[in-house]
């Protein structure tokens, strides 16, 4: 069934159009990315079909009564409610019928006769409502979307106005998925997530009912969750079925496509204006040049599907080799007044590319600091090998000066180098013509971004010190920025979240928790392989604990930790599978009406209906289970 539907939209600013002619259509189990690059008009499209904004021409219709939410960039829940509380009142009818329901109760210890059989009868029907719309699981609903969303038990009572930013936009992002709308449009639904938080959200996207329309940067996520791909670009819109790496892949065919049919029409072209320029002028074959010339007005003349966007070209290149041992780090402690993370250990040799990963919190941007030498470890020390030159990226962007224009502010460091040398390097990393006076108070997070890794490019250090080099970044930059790292001589050390990024770049992961550091010998892939599977890492941690009771607590604290995960996912899955029942007795329900005179066919149905509704309870029992174990 077709929820929504998009028909020749259009958005213009006075005379510049962004995108026109725009069409798509969204099914009821659409599972869609919406992806290009900033500034394409991703985020207006959106409020578009959310009805935020007015397009500037075309027409979208829906289905009569569509359910839609809108999770706009960084939008928080505004409430003076608990966080708890808040979460409660997506299910205010359910918590009303149940204080019905208990009131009720209590009047039957008090009733006789004929009113006590009306009163049952009463009961009767609301209970099975009651139980129909799930009134048992709410509050296991409400709890294991608020754990998902890390909202810890002891901080539910506390009020959402004395929230961060970043939990409110959570917990916005939590209500909406808690209130299950027929459609979701989310517009970077991962901001403000750890990486933890971020794959529980997958699994629940995975399993959604409903269709949904994302925009992200996150193509680790895009690539779970979507099975369609639109991209916008040139101010058109493109369709691809697939995740995001297929349509990586359907793309690049495309444009080889196009690319073939624009270089055959050129030459076309080429030999069509030769043969009018050689012949207008000559009486014997003036008339033959002109058909020619009037098939070259009508002819419909294809853009060049290459070259016409421009794209970042880094390139980071090491001025000298380091010896083989690069970095050193023993027995450490990250941390400002509390250690966040002790003991760490790294042992990094030339050419290694280490991801630094672990919840939001545990002291990542802490250690690179720490290992720059920007706040001193709490214990321990690191060391930098023999010929090693550190080149650090903050993600705070804290090395710009802002009153600087951007040709001074490499220039500044770079005296002796010449301009065009400077502007050709800028030029590489997109500042061209009149950009390069722009100062660097007026450019945008990704401009600065390209900036701050154009003064890198600069230094030709051998050993990339790197934090959240991603953010700000669009797609298109993302991966030219892993092209560049992947061909990059020297050694990587980088905190990310992009996980896209990580498995792509990454040849080891340091996962850091409260009790050190733990290594792993591969990809993102490998990594989540080996948790998943809770089996020996290939490299135990570099330093064991010395307390033996202390590290069977955090074992049997990691165990734990596994089978709540476990019955989580178990949870997750009878819940559909009881959706998928409802829906599928509520269609044949349908159909018995539309026929009902057919009285074979309806003790047929109704037959099949009475054993999907036992299935359905012993699916329902089961879930209560599930849910005492998650419970206890």
């Amino acid at each position: 069934m077709i929820l929504l539907q998009g028909n020749d939209i259009a958005r213009h600013f006075g005379a510049n159009v962004l995108f026109e002619n725009v069409n798509f259509t969204i099914q009821d189990k659409s599972k869609i990315a919406l992806v290009g690059r900033n500034g394409a008009g991703k985020s207006t499209l959106l409020k578009i079909i959310a009805g935020v904004e007015k397009s500037s021409a075309g027409q979208l219709s829906s289905v009569k009564d569509l359910t839609l939410n809108y999770l706009a960039q960084d939008t928080g829940l505004d409430s003076n409610l608990s966080i708890y509380d808040e979460m409660l009142t997506v299910f205010a009818h359910l918590v009303k019928l149940e204080n019905d329901l208990r009131q009720m109760e209590t009047q039957m210890s008090e009733l006789t006769g004929q009113e006590l059989q009306v009163l049952m009868k009463k009961y009767d029907f609301l209970s099975e409502e009651f139980r129909s719309k799930n009134g048992f699981t709410y509050q296991a609903e409400i709890k294991s979307m608020l754990n998902g969303f890390r909202f810890d038990e002891f901080i539910w009572q506390t009020k959402i106005s004395q929230l961060s930013g970043g939990q409110k936009t959570r917990l916005a992002l939590a209500k909406m998925l808690l209130e299950k709308p027929q459609l979701l449009i989310l517009d970077e639904p991962t901001n403000h997530l750890d990486i933890e938080t971020i794959g529980w959200l997958e699994n629940y996207l995975k399993n959604y009912s409903g269709a949904f329309l994302i925009v992200s940067h996150d193509r680790y996520f895009l690539d779970k969750v979507t099975n369609e791909t639109l991209e916008v670009s040139r101010g058109s819109l493109t369709h691809y079925v697939g995740n995001y790496s297929k349509y990586i892949d359907l793309r690049a065919e495309k444009r080889a496509s196009e690319l073939k049919q624009f270089e055959k029409q050129g030459k076309k072209i080429a030999k069509l204006e030769e043969f009018v320029q050689k012949n207008i002028a000559r009486a014997s074959t003036t008339k033959r040049a002109q058909s020619r010339r009037k098939q070259l007005e009508k002819m419909d003349r294809l853009d060049n599907p290459v070259g016409v966007q421009s794209s970042a070209n880094i390139v980071f290149s090491p001025e000298k080799e380091s010896g083989n041992v690069v970095l050193t780090v023993e027995d450490a402690a990250v941390g400002y007044e509390e250690v966040l993370s002790e003991p760490i250990t790294i042992d990094q040799r030339k050419a290694e590319a280490i991801a630094i990963i672990g919840p939001n919190g545990i002291g990542k941007t802490t250690l690179i600091k720490s290992i720059i030498g920007q706040i001193p470890f709490i214990a321990g020390e690191s060391k930098l090998g023999a010929n090693v030159s550190l080149g650090y990226y903050d993600q705070e962007q804290g090395q710009l000066t802002p009153s600087n224009s951007v040709l001074d502010e490499l220039w500044n460091e770079h005296k002796l180098t010449p301009e065009v040398e400077i502007r050709n390097l800028l030029g590489a990393f997109l500042f061209s013509g009149n950009d390069v006076k722009k100062t660097v108070s007026m450019l945008s997070g990704g401009e600065k971004a390209r900036l701050l890794l154009a003064k890198l490019a600069m230094q030709h250090d051998n050993f990339l010190v790197l934090d959240e080099p991603t953010n700000h970044l669009d797609i298109e930059s993302r991966e030219v920025l892993e092209d560049s790292l992947i061909q990059f001589a020297g050694t990587l050390l980088f905190v990310s979240h992009d996980r896209y990024f990580i498995n792509r770049v990454a040849t080891k992961i340091l996962e850091l928790g409260p009790k050190g550091s733990t290594l792993y010998l591969g990809d993102y892939d490998y990594y989540l392989e080996k948790k998943e599977n809770n089996e020996d890492i290939s490299q135990e941690q570099e330093q064991k604990r010395e307390n033996k009771p202390e590290k069977a607590d955090y074992n049997q604290q990691k165990e734990s930790q596994k089978n709540q995960r476990k019955l989580e996912r178990q949870l997750e899955k009878l819940e559909v599978q009881l959706d998928q029942m409802e829906e599928k007795i509520q269609e044949q329900l349908n159909l018995m009406q539309e026929n009902s005179d057919d009285f074979e066919k309806l003790a047929v149905w109704q037959e099949e209906i009475n054993s999907w509704n036992q299935e359905k309870e012993e699916i329902e029992a089961e879930l209560l289970e599930v849910m005492e174990k998650l419970e206890a």
